[in-house]
């Protein structure tokens, strides 16, 4: 009866999943950087996707790249970002996950951003295009030798 139910869930979840539009592109934000604040200080961070690849053995990750910036420190990152769970709404859908962003290692002012991330849309049949998308990514940053950590919040 377990195994029945199981296979039923797994099956279900798949057909969710199966309906969710191709998003790879999404998360390079028009070739936009997203903004946003880190630390208490309220310090302003950009923070730019520049590649964006849907991982071909699990669909539900993407492998990203791109730069952050704060002040004039600017730090090249690469890392994914996984798909937790897709609700597909009849006006507006949403997808929640979670990301890892490691930037390169130069120093005190390079770490690791790490936290979750919702981007809801709307999905025009007519045009088959998403419209109306907002992206808000929330978490932390923690420096490589673990002396700073600060949290981060940054959006379209």
């Amino acid at each position: 009866m377990m195994k029945k139910f199981l296979l039923l869930f797994l099956f279900v979840s798949g057909f969710a999943f199966s309906q969710m539009p191709n998003i790879e592109q999404v998360w390079m934000n028009k070739s936009q950087p997203y903004t946003g604040v880190i630390g208490n200080g309220k310090q302003e961070i950009k923070v730019k996707v520049n590649i964006s690849e849907q991982n071909k053995k699990n669909d539900q990750e993407y492998f990203l790249s791109g730069y952050s910036v704060v002040e004039n420190t600017n730090s090249k990152f690469e890392g994914k970002l996984k798909i937790n769970q897709y609700r597909d709404g009849k006006k507006r859908s949403t997808v929640f996950g979670e990301y890892e962003l490691a930037e390169e290692p130069k120093g005190q002012h390079s770490g690791i951003f790490t936290g979750k991330f919702i981007y809801t849309f709307m999905w025009n049949k007519k045009t088959q295009k998403i419209e109306n998308q907002f992206i808000e990514f929330i978490g932390n940053w923690k420096s490589y030798d673990g002396t700073l950590t600060y949290k981060t919040n940054w959006k379209n």
